[in-house]
């Protein structure tokens, strides 16, 4: 039954190969007709009417007559929706909400989904991630056994008769085909629990008895759930629990600082590590070769892309490119389109070009997830090579980390304070300190510029935090599993703060 299962998801993921190949080799084409789509087909709609979408005809005449919008600006749109008025900001009805988390003004967002996102985007993006992975590894039996993924919490909830809420997770799982819920674990009734520690506990132990092939989810909740697995069965890793383990499938954080962590817990290099960049606006980009640290971007699943270059970040007119304008190595804020109707909408999220034939991106930071204290601009890109630098020069392996400037003051000029949780710390954390120091030089001008002689800015601080620290503070804020995810940049110390509380 398996063999013959996994034998016919193969084919049939087979014959979106060559769909996948056209919108990577001719994404000009596809997105001029993703933006006409947009368009014409919203002409009618409340958003549509007031911003003249019936006299927009090229590119320019969408960015003069959409200005950039935020959650916030959008929230009124949003919440027409949610109380049952349709025809707003989409032209076919909305009934479902992902629940993502909040902004400085609200403690979550409801961002709206359309039939047409969840199943032109979302799912048939994750199908064109697993057609990719079968086309370079034919001989795969990757659907002979369980797919292992933890989620938020997958409870529906609803507002009102019309409008239903909950995870990203949730909400696609209620509109997966039979077959893929057949093959995912656990089921539901451990899904729903809404006890994490009760959900993690229960999952541990009955993973252990199953064939786990393949996981998909963010590193952190992997390695908690790992570790128990581990004591569960007492093995040493992972293959000796699951011995055709063959595939992970990771996104929402990245996965440069777990890299090594999970070598040891998996040593084989016969398991392919595939990564998507999926957020609750839409699914961007997914890996389309093995062995790369780069996304295809996604450029026919009912999204338009606009780049804003960070130089026009707080322009009081910013100015946009279109993907033909776009450069390699330079950071750009994501601006979005998308069929479920958010315009020119901006998630927060920066990215820098790899390749531009196809196109390909790496995920560097978040606008508000940086470090600029003393003009040393630090994303998060920089921190996360600089910490695998360190690690590799010391021997250590780092789960989690977060850091922040520490002011001038009257006892010494400026600092970053790192806070870092160690899975295996380094015999010498003075060694690490300057090796990270060092990398970070090499990797952020800036940072190498305020670092000279001390004048600006001093050596790190870097405290080891016991081990579950992070998770306590996630668990204190009741954001365990899911996508939730520990900030790794901060530009003020109110996150560092708390945390410090807790050792």
């Amino acid at each position: 039954m398996t063999s013959l299962l996994n034998n016919l998801i193969r084919h049939i993921f087979y014959k979106r190969i060559k769909k996948a190949m056209e919108w990577l080799h001719r994404p000009h084409v596809y997105q001029e007709q993703i933006l006409q789509y947009l368009v014409q087909t919203n002409t009618n709609t409340i958003w549509g009417k007031e911003h003249l979408f019936k006299t927009i005809k090229t590119p320019k005449d969408f960015a003069a007559q959409t200005p950039l919008q935020d959650y916030d600006s959008l929230k009124p749109y949003i919440q027409r929706t949610l109380n049952g008025e349709q025809m707003v900001l989409w032209h076919t009805p909305i009934y479902w909400f992902a629940k993502s988390s909040g902004t400085t003004s609200d403690k979550s967002k409801f961002l709206p989904l359309s039939s047409e996102a969840i199943h032109n985007c979302h799912i048939a993006a994750s199908r064109d991630l697993m057609a990719l992975y079968i086309h370079y590894n034919p001989q795969t039996t990757v659907y002979g056994g369980k797919t292992l993924i933890i989620g938020g919490s997958s409870e529906i909830n609803r507002f009102n008769k019309t409008a239903r809420y909950g995870d990203l997770s949730a909400v696609l799982l209620s509109h997966l085909p039979p077959v893929a819920r057949y093959l995912r674990t656990p089921p539901s009734q451990i899904v729903l629990l809404p006890n994490w520690d009760e959900k993690l506990e229960k999952t541990a132990q009955l993973v252990v008895k199953q064939d786990i092939t393949n996981f998909a989810g963010v590193p952190t909740w992997f390695l908690v759930l790992f570790k128990r697995v581990l004591e569960i069965t007492g093995k040493t890793n992972l293959l000796q629990v699951w011995p055709n383990l063959q595939l992970y499938l990771h996104g929402g954080v990245s996965f440069t600082p777990y890299a090594e962590v999970f070598s040891h817990l998996i040593p084989s290099e016969k398991v392919q590590y595939w990564q998507n960049y999926n957020a609750s606006e839409g699914f961007f980009a997914i890996q389309d070769m093995p062995n790369r640290n780069d996304m295809a971007l996604l450029l026919n699943h009912g999204i338009y892309y606009e780049f804003l270059p960070m130089s026009e970040l707080n322009s009081a007119n910013p100015a946009t490119l279109t993907l033909p304008e776009v450069e390699l190595g330079k950071n750009y804020a994501l601006v979005i389109s998308t069929n479920a109707g958010l315009w020119r909408y901006m998630p927060g999220d920066t990215v820098m070009f790899t390749s531009l034939n196809p196109y390909r991106i790496r995920v560097t930071g978040r606008t508000r997830h940086y470090i600029n204290a003393f003009g040393e601009e630090l994303i998060i890109d920089n921190a996360d090579a600089a910490i695998e630098t360190a690690c590799r020069l010391t021997h250590a392996q780092v789960q989690e980390y977060t850091a922040a400037p520490v002011y001038f003051s009257d006892t010494g000029n400026g600092a970053h304070e790192w806070l870092i949780e160690f899975s295996e710390p380094p015999q010498n954390l003075h060694e690490f300190v300057v090796h990270l120091d060092e990398a970070l030089k090499q990797v952020n001008s800036d940072y190498e510029a305020k670092r000279f002689q001390d004048m600006a800015m001093r050596l790190p601080m870097v405290i080891s935090v016991p081990k579950g620290t992070f998770y306590q503070w996630l668990k204190n804020k009741g954001k365990l599993g899911g996508q939730h995810k520990i900030p790794r940049l901060s530009n003020d110390r109110q996150l560092i703060d708390e945390i410090k509380q807790l050792m």
